[in-house]
């Protein structure tokens, strides 16, 4: 923890825009060096132009990429293109748009020259697919809680959600060959051209006026629920006014500040800025006002591109996502007769297996999938998921009529789904948690890094269950062990070793010398920390094999 994380940043932690920016126009990436390669992780590319990892070149090679891909697709219809809030996002929205229009694609921008959050663009993929048989795709411009210096580029197919390792791989390959090409083979018109020729679309009407087809707002507005609301300075700046004039809701957004140095945001933990809703340092602010007062029943906060939700409650401080998780499962489940009985519940490998525990007392389907929300857009798609949700507070449900909302993670869906909680059942989503652990017991979650070189991860990414020699963890006997998901059968791209009250899964990192193990024990945090410790000895156990 860093000796000022939660507190709010000095001049001495902003970023320079004016070397930001002008780095993204100067600086060409060293093809030579992986890291200032295009390379697309599970939320899209993603970098800073002063490292050479996002830069002219990289968004003008990957725009001209997606053109060449959606065309070999046969995908004809229109591209949503939004941006969040980032310094970066700017040039590299410009950079897309130009290419994209020199290559004949119709482009639909803001109508209102404003900022879009990824769930909107999700949205309006999907509601034009419905109704057209020129289906339609989209991009977004957004690190989403990246720190201030980075900028990020992710592709939507016609699915809606984050576009498939296929995809992506195919597109970061052709990306990675035109920029190695110098660039000769991109098409690109001038800024003024492009904006002119592209066309307009309301994302902030279209999604705000739908949101009663997923949630029972008249409930919030019946109820009196008292909402606070922070976007982060991040995309949902104004989503959050209209929502609360066009539904006549009790909310205030109490931070419409935009700055793309986030001059007024808390440290996290790591001493660094950082637009992440699920870290109880990072949104120390909204946390400090919902202490010892009366005014609000709820706060909510959201990333840079909104795709994650964070709630805060008066008497449970920041929900811990994984808690909001099962509370939203539980709820939802019981409160949505326009869903089928066969309708299932998806979760990654990494959340809380008290989100088992739930969907079995609901005597639901359990959908468990490896990391990345792409894996859940398949059951979102076709209505047989009706909630998909990851440990880093990102999830997405279906309509009330059990049809699609969203593929892609909706954090504004998910603040609301906890003032529908609030308003239906009088009670706050943390204190439904609370009644869950009386039900089902309070599992104890950590995570945490370990290092490892870079052959070490590739050789974790790649394990099989009979690397694992070991037969108990932490005094249990090992019940499962998992290299793929039970879910859709796709590799997890590490371990999950189960026993019948805890677990722990290894993952390698995509950008540090290290891996991720997440744990949790139903047994206390005396036996999480001995899981902890074993997890380690498994692991390095089944890399030195």
């Amino acid at each position: 923890m860093h000796e000022r994380a939660g507190r709010t940043a000095r001049p001495e932690d902003l970023i320079d825009l004016d070397a930001l920016l002008a780095a993204y126009e100067a600086v060409r990436p060293d093809m030579a060096e992986p890291q200032q390669r295009v390379v697309f992780g599970t939320s899209g590319h993603r970098g800073s132009s002063l490292d050479g990892a996002f830069n002219q070149a990289h968004i003008l090679a990957i725009a001209q990429a997606v053109a060449e891909y959606r065309a070999a697709q046969r995908i004809d219809g229109p591209l949503f293109l939004g941006r969040d809030t980032h310094a970066l996002s700017e040039p590299a929205f410009r950079s897309t748009l130009e290419v994209l229009v020199a290559n004949g694609v119709q482009v639909l921008i803001d109508a209102r020259d404003g900022f879009t959050p990824t769930p909107a663009v999700s949205h309006a993929i999907l509601t034009h697919n419905r109704a057209n048989t020129r289906q339609a795709d989209g991009v977004l411009i957004t690190p989403s809680h990246n720190p201030p210096r980075d900028g990020g580029i992710k592709y939507n197919p016609p699915s809606g959600g984050p576009a498939g390792s296929e995809a992506t791989a195919a597109i970061a390959a052709r990306a990675n060959q035109l920029i190695e090409g110098g660039l000769t083979e991109v098409r690109r018109v001038p800024f003024a051209q492009a904006y002119a020729t592209a066309g307009r679309f309301d994302f902030l009407a279209a999604y705000v006026d739908d949101l009663p087809s997923a949630l029972d707002l008249d409930v919030v507005r019946e109820a009196g629920v008292r909402i606070a609301a922070d976007p982060l300075g991040g995309a949902a700046v104004a989503y959050w006014g209209a929502i609360a004039e066009r539904h006549g809701l009790d909310l205030t957004v109490v931070n419409q500040t935009v700055d793309p140095r986030w001059a007024f945001m808390p440290l996290d933990t790591d001493g660094k800025i950082r637009m992440d809703c699920s870290s109880p340092a990072a949104m120390a602010n909204l946390i400090g006002m919902m202490q010892g007062q009366a005014r609000y029943d709820l706060a909510f906060g959201n990333d840079a591109d909104a795709d994650r939700h964070g709630i805060v409650t008066p008497d449970g401080g920041l929900m811990n996502p994984n808690h909001f998780l099962a509370a939203a499962i539980a709820y939802l489940f019981q409160n949505r007769p326009g869903w089928g009985a066969q309708v299932g519940v998806g979760k990654t490998l990494v959340s809380s297996s008290m989100i088992d525990r739930v969907v079995a007392g609901l005597g639901r389907r359990l959908v468990e999938t490896p990391v990345g929300f792409k894996h859940f857009v398949p059951g979102l798609l076709d209505g047989s998921v009706g909630f998909g949700g990851e440990e880093s507070a990102g999830a997405s449900f279906l309509r009330r009529d059990g049809t699609v909302w969203t593929t892609d993670k909706d954090g504004l869906l998910l603040c609301l789904l906890a003032a529908e909680i609030q308003g239906r059942t009088g009670q706050s989503a943390s204190r439904l948690y609370a009644d869950l652990t009386d039900r089902y017991g309070a599992p104890a979650y950590a995570r945490m890094d370990a290092p490892a070189t870079r052959a070490q991860k590739a050789r974790l990414a790649a394990l099989s269950p009979a690397d694992v020699t070991a037969t108990a963890l932490a005094g249990q006997p090992i019940v499962d062990i998992l290299t793929t998901a039970p879910g859709n059968g796709e590799p997890i791209g590490g371990l999950k070793v189960v026993t019948r009250d805890a677990w722990f899964a290894a993952r390698p990192s995509g950008t540090e010398d290290v891996y991720k193990i997440y744990a949790e024990s139903f047994l206390g945090a005396d036996h999480l920390a001995a899981v902890q410790a074993e997890a380690r000895a498994v692991v390095d156990a089944a890399l030195a094999g």
